[in-house]
């Protein structure tokens, strides 16, 4: 069975994989038989209820079995899922449901209560109380407390489902960026979008039948939501992990035989930490996988060593296009924190504007060609028009046809690998020199004093702007800023060494998909949001 849309990836399972098993969560399992009946159940209820083709239908659930059966039985009536992670408030999923106007929603018993309540909006105009979800509220448990939910367990055993002709060119779902930098964008995925992306990551990290991927990453997040996409598309068995301590992560990959594990950053820091002090065998391991950020040069050096003979590919990718680049694992001993090149189906480039496209030993700024480029923001065309468009130096290669610019400047070498630099609008201007906060977080992570560090730019009237760093030690009770201040001006060049350091107390902030929230920390910082320890300038040796 050829798959054409989102549902197709459940459904062309079902002649031969039925009994496989594909989803484990904690102490339960699911078939993919048991899978698509869970599923025909919740859209028979949703169809009932008014849910069509094209309707938009609000996810809001914990990681677990009940959001993989929500999101197919949305796909199975061509509607679009909108998978709102489970981290954000109240107030952010009332922003979804108004933004991109959400038919019926799906969320747990916690998060029904506080719906309920009325108080985290205007009187009379909560998300309850609105007629704009007007096809119901199913709550995941029992005793809903409000006339216009139903408790999932509640719901008839089956009911008739509508014959859906969906294409591949239909919207399939909206996933929203966390909007650390403003309010949240809603990116459209088509089918083919969704499709596109899970096929070439199965070609290029091998994943089959026999693969038993974990699913630590929220499934809102396009990364987190791959692994789900993959493991349907090749009959494989999808691992939940809904804890994030690495002692639990590092149990369920030996527990389950775990062979593939995808993770962000900061999770890589605290996974390779403790797989350095508790030596655990994984033999079932065969891949591991980066996104969303640049792990820092120490962590890098040691998951060799932690992971032995596991391949380990660094990944590079913008949910407006899902994935872009992946590093070849034979070449991570040599070319360790590069980029890679284009993913199967893929074309990158990296421009410099108003000259062209940029050689060995250049840089500029990376944009994406191929199917995987997503609709665009919902209800924002001008922003959709600011971030996927025709690229004038391009245009003697692919005319005027559009691809998505990324923000990202890479530097390409000379065997045509690209290393991160920076974001463009993140570029510190100091003293004439071009500073990516990137390579100052890099050396200060090398401390080992840090376990998270933000690096930003700062105006100064006689050097344009100064580097700033805020730190969250790794111990905080034995950290001496004296020591780190020490550190960074024998290990940087003058006009990066920092100006100030800011420690902050505790962990800093996640967004919803785990990744550090650089912004936030900025913003706390330069206003005065949070209590931290700051001074003028370093202190001198």
């Amino acid at each position: 069975m050829l798959a054409f849309t989102y549902y197709d990836l459940l459904a062309q399972n079902l002649p031969h994989n039925a009994d496989r098993v594909a989803v484990v969560d904690g102490d339960r399992q699911s078939t993919y038989g048991e899978l698509a009946a869970a599923v025909d159940r919740l859209a028979a209820s949703l169809h009932e209820r008014g849910v069509g083709r094209g309707d938009r239908v609000g996810i809001h659930l914990y990681k677990s079995l009940e959001e993989v059966v929500a999101m197919f039985a949305v796909a199975r009536l061509g509607a679009v899922m909108v998978n709102v992670n489970y981290q954000w408030t109240v107030a952010q999923l009332d922003y979804v449901v108004r933004d991109c106007e959400v038919k019926a929603l799906v969320v747990d018993e916690r998060r029904a209560a506080e719906l309920a309540k009325s108080d985290f909006a205007e009187v009379g105009n909560s998300i309850v109380d609105r007629a704009i979800v007007d096809r119901g509220i199913i709550v995941k448990g029992k005793n809903p407390q409000h006339p216009l939910m139903t408790a999932w367990d509640d719901l008839p055993a089956s009911g008739p489902l509508p014959k859906v002709a969906g294409i591949d060119a239909d919207l399939a779902a909206i996933l929203y960026t966390s909007g650390s930098t403003g309010l949240p964008k809603g990116v459209m995925l088509s089918n083919h979008n969704l499709l596109a992306g899970a096929r070439s990551v199965a070609r290029y990290l091998g994943i089959n039948s026999a693969d038993r991927l974990m699913s630590l990453l929220p499934l809102s997040f396009d990364y987190g939501l791959n692994q789900l996409n993959t493991t349907c598309l090749v009959g494989g068995t999808l691992v939940m992990q809904s804890v994030t301590m690495p002692s639990s992560i590092v149990g369920t990959l030996v527990r389950h035989n775990v062979t593939g594990f995808a993770a962000v950053p900061p999770t890589w820091i605290q996974v390779v930490r403790y797989l350095e002090q508790v030596a655990t065998e994984l033999p079932a391991l065969r891949y591991i996988t980066n996104s969303g950020g640049k792990i820092p040069p120490d962590t890098l050096d040691a998951m060799p060593g932690v992971f032995p003979g596991v391949e380990i590919f660094l990944m590079y990718g913008l949910t407006e296009a899902f994935r872009s680049t992946f590093l070849d694992p034979a070449k991570f001993a040599s070319k360790r924190g590069s980029m890679g090149q284009a993913i199967p189906d893929v074309e990158t480039y990296v421009i410099d504007h108003g000259r062209g496209v940029c050689g060995p030993g250049e840089q500029g700024e990376l944009v994406h060609r191929g199917s995987l480029i997503s609709l665009g923001y919902w209800g924002k065309p001008d922003a959709t028009a600011e971030k996927i468009r025709v690229c004038p130096e391009l245009a003697p290669l692919i005319g005027d046809e559009k691809v998505v610019y990324s923000g990202d400047i890479v530097r390409v070498d000379d065997d045509g690998d690209y290393w991160f630099v920076g974001r463009a609008d993140r570029m510190i201007k100091c003293s004439g020199f071009r500073i990516s906060p990137n390579e100052v977080e890099d050396i200060v992570y090398q401390s080992r004093l840090a376990a998270d560090v933000v690096a930003f730019g700062i105006d100064d009237d006689m050097l344009g702007q100064v580097v700033h760093i805020a730190v969250a030690p790794i111990d905080a009770a034995q950290y001496d800023e004296a020591v780190l201040a020490k550190y960074c001006r024998q290990a940087m060049p003058h006009y990066m060494v920092p100006r100030a350091i800011h420690q902050w107390a505790g962990a800093m902030p996640r967004t919803g998909s785990g990744k550090l929230d650089g912004p936030k920390v900025i913003a706390a910082i330069t206003n005065n949001e949070i209590v931290f320890n700051t001074h003028p300038e370093i202190p001198k040796a």
